[in-house]
């Protein structure tokens, strides 16, 4: 990501963008939108095969534990103080 560029303006487009996307291709019965806010945190180039590795596996590690259970376990690991009611909701 370059500098200049504000996160919010590319998770905007990347939200925009896929939710035309998805509705355009009609995967779901209903339209198709995101939760409002997002999280985003960044790791060194250094780590990108552990992010890779992640993502390839994610869907079998979230039958362990759940994407919310995981990102406030993220939070806190990395120190980020929140608010426990703008945490996702009915995220699974």
């Amino acid at each position: 990501m370059n500098p200049a560029e504000a996160l919010s303006e590319l998770v905007k487009e990347v939200k925009r963008c896929s939710t035309n996307f998805i509705n355009e291709q009609k995967w779901l019965r209903g339209k198709f939108s995101w939760q409002k806010g997002y999280g985003a945190f960044s790791y060194s180039r250094s780590q990108l095969d552990k992010v890779i590795k992640y993502i390839v596996n994610q869907e079998k590690h979230h039958r362990k534990k759940t994407f919310r259970e995981e990102y406030v376990e993220m939070l806190n690991k990395f120190e980020v103080v929140y608010n426990e009611k703008f945490i996702f909701d009915d995220v699974e």
